[in-house]
């Protein structure tokens, strides 16, 4: 079956460059290298406040990139028409809110499933593949393939920021359970947050997935190792833990 796939999260090579208000790094240059180094898709997030990505890099990462761009983005009238000039490959509808220092939890699909519904339509009309990040729930899946998405990613952070043994067991069975209800009623998964190469092994292992997205993790690590290893790095980790019967 087909292998498990990388999705590459280059938001925090603009958070740097935007710490200092100048031109480099250049996320556009990031992707690059992480497409060399052998990732399946470019993810980035163009927040309503631009704190990171901007308009500019996701026009440039759409006419450079070879391989997937996905583009995260709130329920905003505006970020979502540039999606739809821009026209990526995939969105994917996350929650946002102006305090938080990144994503917190899943979008809540019962409770905005009219705008929901309203954009993936859109999103659709145009040929673009759309995602809904959630909670691993049976509930937020349903209301998510009502919607009309093709795919969820799910909220992996709660996993991966868990500490006891008791507590990441739970929360995996969680994702597990999850994983396997929503393949069963035709909704494909993808799942992110928080996973490094300490903890994405359980994640590979889960028949059903067919990408991660990581970003901070990697971005991290390429400080140390630099950013083509860091990309091949949780990649041979990807490979060695896979579930082949994806």
């Amino acid at each position: 079956m087909e292998r498990l796939k990388l999705g590459v999260n280059v938001d925090h090579v603009a958070t740097l460059r935007e710490a200092r208000g100048g031109s480099f790094p250049d996320p556009v240059d990031a992707a690059i290298i992480c497409e060399l180094a052998g990732c399946d898709s470019i993810v980035c997030h163009l927040r309503e406040d631009r704190r990171h990505i901007q308009n500019r890099d996701l026009y440039l990462l759409k006419d450079i990139i070879k391989t997937k761009l996905n583009l995260e983005l709130a329920l905003s009238e505006e970020v979502v028409n540039i999606a739809l000039d821009v026209k990526p490959d995939q969105v994917t509808l996350v929650p946002e809110k102006k305090e938080e220092l990144t994503t917190e939890g899943g979008l809540d699909v019962i409770k905005n499933f009219t705008k929901v519904e309203e954009h993936i339509k859109k999103f659709k009309e145009a040929g673009i593949q759309v995602s809904l990040f959630i909670e691993p729930e049976e509930k937020q899946i349903d209301a998510t393939k009502k919607a009309g998405a093709e795919f969820i990613e799910i909220h992996t952070g709660t996993y991966s920021e868990s500490k006891t043994e008791a507590d990441i067991y739970r929360e995996l069975d969680k994702i597990i359970k999850a994983t396997k209800y929503a393949t069963s009623v035709g909704v494909r998964v993808n799942a992110g947050h928080g996973l490094n190469i300490k903890n994405s092994p359980a994640i590979c292992k889960i028949a059903g997935i067919e990408e991660l997205n990581i970003g901070q993790s990697i971005i991290a690590r390429a400080v140390f190792i630099g950013l083509d290893n860091a990309v091949k790095e949780i990649l041979k980790i990807m490979r060695m833990y896979e579930k082949k019967d994806n």
